[in-house]
């Protein structure tokens, strides 16, 4: 289910959330990341916002397809880099191994928890064996809004794990640390790189 608040304010800080982005070091997780994924393979990135890194996954010689649920940023995205990104939820992901590298950069806290199983799973049917997926999520616990509107959905580390490893996945890598958000709030994260078991 789309939370239609959560959407409103990312299209009303639309200008603010892509210069946050911009100024922002490349995330430090997109490199490994790209040198696991199957060269000129296909990636999908969901919730792309701006498509600052779909870009620069199309400047290593990846197929990208970027989608976000906020038309602001679909508009965005297409403005700045012509990348092709589209209008899409995450339940509009409905692909079966379609794709080689899974990024979903800090995309799916949005999710309701009670959603969020069935949207690894339906990631999972997307990837082809062997592919690739990054998530990023904040830790914690429970649901909130922020200052925003927006919805958040947290997750501890065990917890998230859990819900991989049920989905499938292979977890390879975890890394945490602390990041200051589009609210302006610091707080904890959690990056995973997993991996579709091959054939």
């Amino acid at each position: 289910m789309i939370d239609d608040e959560t959407i409103a304010a990312y299209n009303n800080q639309v200008d603010a959330y892509s210069d946050l982005t911009g100024s922002a070091p490349q995330d430090p997780h997109l490199a490994p990341f790209a040198a696991q994924v199957k060269p000129g393979g296909h990636i999908l990135d969901l919730g792309c916002g701006p498509a600052r890194e779909a870009a620069e996954f199309r400047s290593r010689g990846f197929t990208v397809d970027p989608v976000d649920a906020s038309p602001e940023m679909v508009r965005l995205a297409n403005e700045t880099h012509n990348i092709g990104a589209r209008l899409a939820s995450f339940d509009d992901i409905d692909e079966t191994d379609a794709y080689d590298g899974v990024w979903a950069n800090f995309s799916l806290l949005h999710a309701p928890a009670a959603d969020f199983p069935r949207h690894l799973s339906a990631l999972h049917r997307a990837l082809k064996p062997g592919g690739h997926f990054h998530i990023a999520m904040k830790l914690g616990t429970a649901s909130a809004r922020d200052r925003l509107g927006r919805h958040y959905t947290y997750y501890s580390q065990s917890e998230l794990s859990d819900h991989l490893s049920q989905a499938g996945f292979v977890i390879e890598e975890t890394t945490t640390g602390e990041i200051k958000g589009l609210a302006g709030d610091i707080e904890p994260w959690i990056a995973l790189r997993a991996r579709k078991q091959p054939v």
